[in-house]
């Protein structure tokens, strides 16, 4: 694979996204049926897991229309950011392309808060909550929050500025927060006490950018105590589990990718070279558990299947991200060659003896245009690997 071809690939997909008017489906999206939205709970959480691993697309006989996710535009806003750095001719015509999606950011943002917050365009059942559409999460903000404190940094634009500043209380006065002697981890959503490591550090990495747009010490302080905990909770290996309390001990590639690359942004905007040793310990243990034969993103730790989209695209950002950009080539070639579709699109997920090749709007084609183009900013202009 060369450069080239990397990007005539990112840029297949980018049109497909924009012919689409971003628009599209999501592995969560079935709640979004009016024929499963009178369930309860637990039905409606077990019909969501259906609709999640079943290769075979029945929204349309749901009557699941194709969604308009903030995060879609988030991870787009990202692309182009990195796209105007290497295509500096094209710099004003795609500034055009990120005022638009910010003006749409701003129109699609959870009502009800004086911060600027986002949550996801449908109902979804999680397992130990259920979230309506347009509820607010520091997942999905932590992400478009981090896109737009990137884009600022290239386009220098106020209104980019000023929409991360605005994102701050969503974190110091909406999330809960459970304290503790080793520090702070604050919730998913305001409506839970979850101790998510990977969420909680989307918090920390939104408070280290506002503090690093407006050298508030507030901000790093609590930023500082959502660094601790979470490095107090690594695993003697290096790893760190999804959750504590609860069910969900388990350590998966994405998750742990979503912790380095937020651990990595705090440690460098409120300069605490302390969090590096954890930092560095958990990048040996990634790097070394999570690709199978150099190049296939394993699911978790203890298995390989199945290879997820978002796995391919957050372990192309990870790996570029620390410099090792062999293994994130190969993982951006594995993907081409396997994960693809003729229209330039990606597939959702393979498995050992199938896959499921529904293309997925957020899930699949923004994490992997923004992973791509990533990657292509990191391998420089004269990479033909």
């Amino acid at each position: 694979m060369t450069r080239a071809m990397l990007i005539e690939a990112r840029d297949r997909l980018l049109r497909y996204m924009e012919q689409n008017n971003f628009h599209g489906y999501d592995p969560y999206d079935w709640l979004a049926s009016p024929f499963l939205k009178p369930l309860p709970h637990r039905l409606q959480f077990l019909a969501q897991q259906v609709g999640r691993r079943l290769p075979l697309n029945l929204r349309p006989a749901l009557a699941v229309q194709p969604g308009y996710n903030p995060v879609t535009l988030g991870l787009s806003i990202q692309a182009y950011t990195y796209m105007a750095t290497t295509e500096p001719d094209k710099k004003d015509a795609l500034e055009k392309r990120v005022r638009h999606l910010a003006d749409e950011l701003e129109r699609l943002r959870s009502t009800g808060y004086d911060a600027l917050c986002w949550g996801y365009d449908f109902h979804w059942a999680a397992r130990y909550t259920s979230i309506p559409a347009g509820s607010p999460n520091i997942v999905a903000t932590g992400v478009i929050i981090h896109a737009l404190f990137e884009a600022y940094q290239v386009f220098q634009l106020e209104k980019l500025k000023n929409m991360v500043c605005r994102s701050v209380s969503f974190v110091t006065e909406n999330l809960n927060c459970t304290e503790s002697d080793e520090g702070v981890c604050y919730s998913y959503s305001p409506n839970d006490h979850q101790l998510v490591l990977n969420a909680s550090m989307k918090a920390v990495r939104l408070l280290a950018q506002v503090y690093f747009l407006t050298q508030k010490e507030t901000y790093k302080k609590r930023a500082e105590a959502g660094a601790a905990f979470v490095i107090h909770h690594q695993n003697p290996d290096g790893s760190w589990p999804y959750a504590l309390n609860d069910a969900r001990t388990w350590v998966d590639n994405y998750h742990t990718g979503y912790i380095l690359d937020c651990l990595d942004i705090y440690s460098a905007l409120c300069q605490d070279d302390q969090a590096r040793p954890a930092l560095e310990k958990g990048l040996d243990y990634y790097s070394n558990t999570f690709f199978y034969q150099g190049r296939i993103p394993k699911f978790r730790s203890d298995r390989i299947y199945p290879v997820d989209s978002t796995g391919v695209a957050q372990s192309i950002l990870t790996l570029s991200r620390f410099e090792k950009l062999d293994t994130a080539w190969s993982v951006a070639d594995f993907a081409l060659q396997k994960m693809r579709h003729k229209n330039g699109a990606f597939y959702f997920r393979l498995y050992r003896y199938y896959s499921n090749r529904i293309i997925y709007m957020r899930w699949s084609n923004a994490w992997m245009v923004a992973a791509l183009s990533y990657l292509i900013l990191k391998t420089g202009k004269n990479n033909d690997a």
